[in-house]
């Protein structure tokens, strides 16, 4: 991992199209500015992290039990609507 210091209004350039700028400096936080075009996607870590989660998620399937299910339709088509 590249470790860089920067001040309040330094920034960094990444590739030919992301530029990075520490915008401000309180107590334990800083506020980071993102030059980059659109096509660029930027997420907080935590967010992408939770974003690759859900997707793993998404491609994992449970087997369905369909006599089972075709039992529960069965019995909600059965109640008489009010």
């Amino acid at each position: 991992m590249l470790v860089l210091t920067r001040k309040c209004g330094e920034g960094i350039i990444i590739g030919d199209d992301v530029k990075i700028t520490v915008v401000d400096v309180r107590g334990g936080s800083i506020r980071i500015g993102i030059d980059a075009p659109r096509s660029k996607k930027i997420h907080r870590l935590e967010v992408y992290e939770r974003i690759k989660t859900e997707n793993r998620k998404a491609t994992q399937w449970q087997p369905t039990d369909l006599q089972e299910l075709t039992r529960k339709l069965d019995t909600t088509r059965k109640q008489p609507r009010p």
